[in-house]
């Protein structure tokens, strides 16, 4: 017979204690809705972006969902960007991510996401990048950060749980302050002998970088010198609008998904605007998995990530899974009341 499943509530504690030291099942369940993705077996459609005439810098997104498979769920993550957060010594991001039941479309349980959307950020680029590496050659041993908020701190913890080790780390960011505590971040975290250091121009980051990590909260391109690659780096595009069309144009190109990631005005969307095709994508990291496509070592690697609502839907459902075998789930006990048609 069919019922009502229970709700449950699984606060940021719980998440971190089931994602952190676990990385290596978390880019595997990545791994896995991506290939979902490319087989036919997902909803993912266009994110909501709710914002305010009063507080243009901020907005809230909605990234709805459906993953069949193993996952086998229906959801919703609601994340908000307000930037200025950080000068108030709060996180830019907050998040809750709700799981529907496949069956009968009942919530089932309600997990903070922040921590889930950093997780399963790092998760793709981490993939990414090991695929990227192993076609083109040896891996990368000189890394840069070019913007080094919590969504690097991951990107860092992630690259490492892939089998990366890194003998120079490059840091730049506008702000001095965040520069240096990334730096004592890498510091604690790293081995010795591990070169970090802060890079006051960005120029001087790239051209001394072989794996070369976007993560800012840029609005347009910033970075507009192809010059600056001719080293062929690998480049992880996360935050999708730091680049000019003339260096995604000099490069090649796979991103997560061709249609979401070429909108909005994101340094792929305005490539396109400039050329009129989509000939300069070469295709999927979906793609990359299968064999179909194979990075070149004669020119820049971008990979540029949309973020997927299906991904935070499978990292989502493995904590919710972690935690109910652990038996720490927090229901709310008569969550849905009205339940008889008629009372």
């Amino acid at each position: 017979m069919t019922q009502v499943p229970d709700f449950a509530v699984v606060p940021g504690a719980q998440v971190h204690e089931a994602l952190t030291g676990h990385e290596d099942t978390v880019i595997a369940a990545v791994e896995a809705a991506y290939r979902l993705h490319g087989e036919g077996e997902t909803v993912n459609p266009d994110s909501y972006f709710l914002r305010f005439p009063d507080r243009p810098s901020s907005r809230i997104i909605a990234l709805p969902a459906s993953v069949r498979g193993e996952v086998g769920v229906h959801g919703i993550k609601w994340i908000s960007s307000f930037p200025e957060n950080v000068a108030a010594g709060i996180p830019r991001a907050s998040a809750v991510l709700v799981l529907n039941d496949a069956e009968t479309g009942y919530p089932f349980a309600c997990l903070e996401s922040s921590i889930i959307s950093a997780a399963r950020t790092a998760a793709s680029a981490a993939l990414a990048a090991d695929r990227i590496s192993a076609a083109r050659g040896p891996r990368p041993a000189r890394v840069g950060f070019f913007g080094v908020g919590l969504i690097a701190r991951y990107i860092h913890t992630y690259l490492k749980a892939a089998g990366f080790s890194f003998e120079e780390i490059g840091v730049h960011d506008l702000s001095a302050e965040h520069a240096d505590g990334f730096s004592d971040y890498l510091r604690r975290t790293e081995n010795d002998g591990v070169r970090i250091t802060v890079h006051d121009k960005a120029e001087d980051l790239i051209r001394s970088s072989d794996l070369i990590v976007f993560a800012t909260v840029a609005g347009e391109p910033h970075v507009t010198d192809p010059g600056w690659f001719t080293h062929n780096p690998l480049v992880l595009h996360v935050s999708l609008r730091d680049l000019s069309p003339e260096i995604v144009l000099s490069a090649w190109n796979a991103v997560d998904d061709i249609d979401h990631c070429l909108k909005a005005n994101t340094s792929l969307h305005l490539a396109e605007q400039r050329t009129g095709n989509r000939d300069f994508v070469a295709g999927t990291l979906y793609d990359m998995l299968t064999g179909t496509i194979a990075p070149p070592t004669d020119r820049p690697a971008i990979f540029s990530p949309f973020g997927l609502g299906v991904l935070d839907l499978a990292v989502a459902k493995h904590v919710y899974d972690r935690v109910h075998e652990a038996g720490g789930l927090h229901t709310v006990p008569g969550f849905f009341h009205e339940l008889k048609r008629y009372g």
